[in-house]
């Protein structure tokens, strides 16, 4: 294995990172057409596929994640050529929540599992955070598809992936600059968990490697 490509598998949570950042950088440019949604599939499936590999690093991880990451990336690549099929986008979503969810409890696992900090696991530390943003998303993708109307601006009701993606992130840090509303019971249900979760993923994970990092430099 040549040098390169051996840095690269290293660190398979940066190549999951910058997968997961790619999608949203290329989505305003691609997200228009259905070649251009193709292209963002694939984008997908090689975020999918850095996932499983970063969640190898895991002691112990379950079998669960390779049973649910093959139908999940077929299913991505389905999402992205036929993004206005409601079965396509529930089937979709029911499968990448639950994924998303658990590579993002599988990467916890491996930044607690011992107190040494490295350079991967800071990778993990954002990687994890975009992981649980895009469960989030697939969780108001299911429930605008079973409970229409569940979220408005001021285009209307029916809100795009990217559009949902955009939400989930706004809540996840909390920040509120969001102009996607929660108007279904069910989907503020959903959006009052992200924000728990949000808060304390930066009291948890990140006050944690910010402790060890300190401690480390004064060693």
């Amino acid at each position: 294995m040549s040098r390169p490509l051996r840095q690269v598998t290293a660190h398979p949570s940066a190549m999951l990172l910058a997968a997961q950042l790619l999608q949203v950088l290329a989505w305003p440019f691609l997200g228009g057409s259905r070649i251009g949604g193709a292209l963002l599939g694939v984008i997908g499936m090689l975020a999918v596929g850095s996932a499983v590999l970063a969640v190898r690093r895991t002691p112990h991880v379950s079998r669960v994640v390779f049973f649910l990451g093959a139908p999940t990336i077929v299913f991505t690549l389905l999402e992205a050529v036929f993004p206005d099929t409601d079965q396509v986008v529930l089937v979709s979503g029911l499968l990448h929540a639950p994924f998303y969810f658990y590579v993002s409890y599988a990467m916890l696992r491996y930044l607690f599992h011992d107190d040494e900090v490295t350079t991967d696991e800071y990778y993990a530390t954002g990687a994890a955070f975009t992981v649980v943003a895009w469960g989030f998303a697939h969780v108001f993708a299911v429930v605008q598809v079973v409970w229409p109307e569940s979220f408005t601006n001021a285009s209307g009701f029916d809100q795009s992936w990217f559009e949902l993606l955009y939400l989930s992130f706004s809540t996840l840090t909390s920040v509120g600059l969001s102009d996607i509303v929660a108007v279904g019971e069910q989907a503020r249900s959903v959006v009052m968990v992200e924000m728990m979760v949000g808060v304390f993923y930066v009291a948890m994970v990140v006050s944690r490697m910010v402790g060890l990092t300190m401690m480390r430099h004064r060693r």
